[in-house]
């Protein structure tokens, strides 16, 4: 049997292992799947007669050698920063490697042993990044196919809730890595760039520089811009591009509330925060307001983010219990992101029927024979429940065809790489819609960048 390792069993890991589980008889499978917790990952294999669970530590050396010198092909599932010792394993073996993350610096430079090896190295291969680099280049090959000359590229794509059960004040629930969506937009300016201007948004900025769009059968969403959208005008060929503009969705008001937490420092991930382990959320709230003697933290607060008594932010504050003297943060040595984090993890978890929701949207512009002309592509996925959620299946079914096709001998060029080769894209693509992940592509009237729709 051909041997494939996936190191990492989590939330995104679901879909994946199910769908390698089922193909495995006819493909001739016999899957490893390892997690620092057995127990979870013994849960994955179903109890399935081709799989083998075991407890897997990435910096136990000798068994992560073992168990890739077994591999036929290695999927790891690792958080970003840790594929690298993978993938230096993987170049000894000689086992080609497939992984959602994007390309670091370090595994860029592994590109050219990858090619003398004759190896596959898949990176970018989920959801975003991932079905967001195949949907966008299929378009961008067949307008440049028919000799048109790209104008504008926007793309965007988000993890949300689905309506049925949307039912807090916020309109979200987290469906991925709650940290991540703390965090999101430190780190830098967002870069991009709109009708031949380059722009900056700096992070206390981000989130009130916001784009809207439509998505049919959905509503309104917002869009923020993500933290470098130019580095992707050399990967998909669009140098001469008037406007490249990758963000984030979320429904429309969302932003503005986000940014009272950006706006008071809940966000900042950088210093340990004393008596977090006792302190009330009221107390952490209190932290970041001025003193007085005798106004209350809620009216401080108001009268810090300039908040009306009608005000919608208000109520959405309130749903989250930040004033509540009695809860206790309960974190030893934390920082206000992870204390940020605890407090919005007690009331967007997703309930174990909850369905969540993946919605991208692209639009090209493009000018063929002297005319400019618009195609807005859309794709929304809904998942099942807690479990099988619509970011597990669009995050790990691509990982898991990507991985099959390589070890078919379908996909073969060598190299770190992204999924951006009609080669890659195609199969994988058409596979996805077979499972629901299907793109809505409509030609519209050229609207090009319209600043009007965008907030202040």
């Amino acid at each position: 049997m051909r041997n494939l390792l996936i190191i990492g069993a989590g939330r995104s890991a679901t879909s994946l292992i199910d769908y390698l589980l089922e193909k495995s008889d006819a493909e001739n499978l016999h899957i490893t799947i390892g997690d620092l917790s057995a127990e979870l990952a013994k849960q994955k294999t179903k109890g399935h007669h081709n799989a083998r669970a075991i407890a897997f530590d990435i910096f136990n050396e000798a068994q992560r050698h073992e168990e890739i010198k077994k591999a036929d092909i290695v999927i790891s599932m690792l958080p970003a920063h840790l594929h690298y010792e993978v993938a230096k394993d993987c170049i000894t073996y000689r086992k080609h490697m497939v992984t959602a993350s994007y390309i670091s610096p370090a595994m860029a430079e592994l590109d050219e042993k990858v090619r003398q090896a004759g190896l596959v190295f898949m990176n970018e291969c989920g959801l975003d990044p991932g079905i967001d680099h195949m949907s966008a280049m299929k378009v961008i090959d067949e307008i440049r196919a028919k000799g048109g000359k790209m104008l504008l590229f926007e793309s965007f794509c988000g993890g949300l809730v689905a309506p049925e059960s949307d039912n807090n004040l916020w309109n979200y629930k987290f469906t991925w890595n709650p940290r991540n969506v703390v965090l999101a937009g430190q780190g830098g300016a967002a870069k991009f760039i709109h009708e031949g201007n380059y722009k900056y948004i700096p992070y206390n900025k981000l989130f009130r520089r916001t784009e809207f769009m439509d998505v049919e059968g959905y509503g309104r969403f917002e869009g923020y811009a993500n933290r470098d959208s130019l580095k992707y005008r050399s990967i998909y060929g669009l140098d001469d591009v008037h406007t490249l503009y990758r963000g984030t969705l979320r429904r429309v008001g969302f932003s503005r509330a986000w940014n009272m937490f950006v706006t008071l420092g809940m966000t900042d991930d950088t210093y340990v925060m004393e008596n977090s382990d006792t302190m009330s959320y009221r107390e952490f709230t209190n932290s970041f307001l001025p003193y007085h003697p005798t106004d209350s933290v809620e009216l401080k607060l108001r009268h810090i983010l300039k908040i009306d008594q009608d005000d919608i932010l208000w109520e959405k504050l309130l749903e989250l219990d930040v004033f509540n003297p009695n809860k206790k943060i309960g974190l030893h040595n934390a920082t206000p992101a992870q204390i940020l984090e605890k407090i919005l993890s007690d009331k967007w978890t997703l309930a174990p029927d909850d369905k969540d929701m993946i919605v991208m949207y692209h639009k090209f512009g493009y000018e063929l024979n002297g005319k400019k002309e618009q195609i807005d592509s859309t794709m929304v996925c809904i998942g099942q429940d807690q479990t099988y959620t619509a970011m597990a299946k669009t995050v790990g079914l691509p990982v898991a065809i990507a991985a099959l096709k390589i070890l078919n001998g379908q996909i073969n060029t060598p190299g770190v790489q992204l999924p951006i080769t009609k080669e890659v894209y195609g199969p994988i693509l058409e596979e996805l819609e077979t499972y629901g992940i299907v793109f809505n592509e409509k030609q519209v009237p050229y609207q090009g960048y319209n600043p009007l729709n965008v907030a202040s």
